[in-house]
């Protein structure tokens, strides 16, 4: 009998996690997604990361060294570590494919959702902070984000 997760890979499927976790980085867990169960992305949002950070201790030493800033750039520090590593990990998968597969999401703040100017800042912004090629922005299909999504499509961000 076959693998199922890889197997659905013939009909088209790409598999995604719609999770992430540092510890799952650190201890080979993802890696091993990848190469078992023939996972090609990641999804993250505020909500998963909101889960992580604050579900487990993995995160602990990385925010000991951070007390000075404020919650919000802990978080936004913590979040881009964490899909840095996780898109090298998927490097190999988004090379092979052509960039058809092996992207980890990064998704702007949800409270610029009604902004079309601040949003294509922030995806800029974020774009350039991950500053890898197989990032893909998560921009929400509001009236102000659909012109933010063409012109960050327009500006090479994946989204």
């Amino acid at each position: 009998m076959g693998n199922p997760p890889v197997d659905v890979q013939q009909f088209g499927q790409s598999i995604w996690l719609d999770y992430i976790h540092r510890r799952d980085l650190e201890n080979g867990e993802l890696q091993h997604f990848i190469d078992e169960y023939g996972v090609v992305g990641v999804t993250s949002n505020p909500a998963i990361f909101q889960k992580a950070i604050g579900g487990s201790d993995a995160y602990d030493s990385a925010i000991k060294t951070m007390l000075e800033l404020d919650p919000h750039d802990i978080y936004e520090r913590l979040a881009i570590e964490d899909i840095q590593r996780a898109t090298d990990l998927f490097r190999d998968i988004y090379e092979r494919t052509n960039g058809l597969d092996g992207y980890v999401s990064l998704e702007v703040s949800p409270l610029l959702a009604n902004s079309t100017e601040e949003t294509i800042a922030e995806a800029k912004r974020l774009a350039a902070a991950v500053n890898r090629p197989n990032l893909m922005i998560k921009i929400p299909a509001t009236p102000a984000g659909i012109p933010a999504i063409e012109e960050a499509i327009a500006a090479g961000i994946n989204v």
